[in-house]
């Protein structure tokens, strides 16, 4: 792996929201020689088994982006104690078919904001149980859990709160770390 890092960056919702908010600072925070490309969901159709070995260009450019960067970061809201559905069926296309996943041994991190008392907790707990089935090797710490984000955040939605874009740089930081560990680690026997 080389000494620059990419990493790209997907906001679980289509709304211009907090969480997109989120990823722009960490685009802003990221440690030297780290980018983060961020991509948007838009545009991505519903996922149809039936579709998967001819999926539309918008997943195939999906899959390319996943495919080229070093690890991925995502930020998720929470709806209904879960991921929201656009988030879930993105990730369920660059699963697919199976044994073509873009996910499958890429480094990962979670961060999400939520205007409630608990933020993206739960959400963040479901995405982690996802990510084990997809071989993604998900960072543990720090958590980013923005609660209260309407007084983290200005008008504009951007991010203000200096204890919350410290931990940004922090989980940018060790995810960086643990990208270049898991890269740099020798292949388990049997091609796992």
């Amino acid at each position: 792996m080389s000494s620059h890092v990419r990493i790209l960056g997907i906001a679980g919702s289509l709304r211009r929201s907090y969480n997109h908010g989120a990823l722009r600072a960490a685009k802003l925070l990221v440690p030297e020689n780290v980018e983060i490309d961020i991509y948007q969901l838009d545009g991505i159709p519903m996922f149809n088994e039936d579709d998967e070995k001819r999926p539309p260009s918008s997943v195939v450019e999906l899959k390319k982006r996943i495919r080229s960067a070093d690890a991925v970061l995502i930020e998720t809201p929470e709806y209904n104690y879960s991921v929201p559905g656009v988030l879930k069926n993105a990730i369920d296309w660059a699963s697919r078919p199976h044994g073509d996943s873009a996910w499958s041994g890429k480094s990962a991190a979670i961060m999400g904001a939520s205007l409630g008392a608990i933020g993206t907790a739960r959400a963040q707990h479901y995405l982690r149980q996802i990510f084990v089935t997809l071989n993604l090797f998900t960072l543990n710490q720090p958590e980013v859990i923005i609660a209260d984000a309407s007084h983290r955040f200005d008008e504009n939605g951007n991010l203000i709160h200096e204890p919350t874009k410290q931990l940004i740089q922090a989980l940018l930081r060790n995810l960086v770390d643990w990208t270049r560990r898991i890269s740099s680690a020798p292949a388990l026997p049997g091609g796992a």
